[in-house]
């Protein structure tokens, strides 16, 4: 990503860094340059890469001018720190600010990891059984971050029951949260919206698809239309018309 002669490099895999991301550069109108992956290796963007950029060899990480930053949500407030436009995405008065750090704090250790885990559950475990164990355990090897090793694991051997079950009361939980709250407001900081809808959103948008049992416009009709509005901005219309946009459905 290339704006006022400075150079960005952004490696992104997980589907919630990758929506952020783009969602937050969309608005702040600057241009992205999509790499599929089929293109990696040609292109020499490999894992070794990665944990050269970021040593826990973990993805979003951010390189801007020789400086790295992890995690999506600091992202988000980086870029909107050193790439400001006449859109603000942060409150201006510190109220606000903490309202919207409350809700990115909670999709960041709440939220994110509930859907995560059953997203793991359902595709990447069906990914993972075509390796061989020699050709698995290689790769598991590979991965510095022993959390990520057991997840790894656990997406080939499939997840305890009673884990699968905790998780989904969680989502279901957590779309109703949503889905209170935004029968009030019309974003999730009363007034604006702020990187907490992004953040958000990265997560929401597509359980219509995944988790149509929990989010329709019967149960969750609050939720489903701040889903849609979102996807009618603009900027988030502009970034999808240029990045495919996979509707996953529920897979056991």
């Amino acid at each position: 990503m290339h704006r006022n002669k400075r150079s960005i490099t952004l490696n992104l895999k997980t589907p919630a860094g990758l929506a952020v991301f783009k969602k937050l550069v969309a608005t702040a109108d600057v241009v992205v340059e999509n790499y599929r992956p089929d293109v990696k290796d040609r292109l020499g963007i490999a894992y070794q890469d990665l944990k050269a950029i970021n040593p826990r060899g973990q993805v979003p990480a951010l390189v801007d001018d020789g400086k790295v930053i992890t995690e999506s949500t600091v992202i988000c407030e980086y870029l909107e720190d050193e790439y400001p436009t006449e859109v603000s995405l942060r409150p201006a008065d510190s109220f606000g600010r903490a309202q919207m750090r409350v809700w990115t704090k909670w999709v960041d250790e709440y939220f994110c990891w509930c859907v995560s885990t059953i997203g793991w559950h359902r595709y990447i475990g069906n990914m993972v059984k075509g390796y061989s164990d020699v050709e698995f355990e290689e790769k598991v090897k590979a991965i510095p971050v022993v959390e990520q090793q057991v997840k790894w694991r656990r997406a080939r051997e499939g997840f305890p029951q009673n884990m699968l079950d905790e998780e989904m009361r969680k989502i279901a939980y957590s779309v109703r949260k949503l889905d209170d709250h935004l029968a009030d407001h019309e974003w999730l900081v009363p007034g604006q919206y702020t990187l907490a809808d992004i953040c958000n959103f990265a997560i929401a948008n597509g359980m219509q698809f995944g988790f149509a049992e929990l989010v329709n416009k019967e149960a969750t009709p609050h939720l489903v239309r701040w889903i849609e509005q979102i996807n009618a901005r603009p900027a988030v219309k502009a970034m999808f018309e240029q990045v495919e946009l996979e509707q996953l459905g529920r897979r056991s």
